[in-house]
């Protein structure tokens, strides 16, 4: 099976008018993380990233009454400024996580004077990724991608 034809994988792949080492450092800098990964209303509260194989990161995210979603979760693959490959099947030193949902990749490549971006996450189960869908995958990550595409712009 391959992977376009996975049903348990949702895929956002646009091509951003940014360069990849301006989109690589807004993924892989906390600080620069926190201005872009969520749609508003929400906002990163708090941001780790320690970016090694089996380093972890963790987001915490805020929504507008308060509420925070802390997600964390480790690093399996990082080929700098090409591709980044993270899980919440494990949190910070391999710990199992309660409840993994998902294997995220973030692919870029050089194209057309900017980058394509290539965001897709991989669910344990149809029912994970429908449940992902339903949440507003392609909605929120796409907003998240033109947050992302406006910061690296301006770096």
């Amino acid at each position: 099976m391959t992977e376009e034809s996975d049903s348990r994988v949702l895929t956002l792949d646009r091509v951003l008018d940014a360069p990849r080492a301006a989109i690589w450092r807004c993924w892989t800098e906390p600080e620069l993380l926190k201005r872009w990964f969520c749609p508003p209303p929400v906002v990163v509260a708090h941001a780790e990233i320690d970016l090694r194989v089996g380093g972890g990161s963790v987001v915490v995210m805020r929504g507008p009454v308060g509420n925070e979603m802390p997600a964390s979760g480790v690093y399996l693959e990082i080929v700098p400024e090409e591709r980044l490959v993270f899980t919440d099947a494990f949190a910070p030193g391999w710990r199992p996580s309660e409840a993994p949902f998902m294997v995220g990749s973030i692919d870029l490549m050089d194209e057309a004077g900017g980058t394509r971006y290539i965001a897709r996450a991989r669910h344990w189960s149809d029912a994970d990724r429908e449940r992902h869908e339903e949440m507003g995958f392609h909605e929120g990550w796409g907003i998240a991608a033109s947050q992302l595409e406006t910061l690296a712009q301006s770096l």
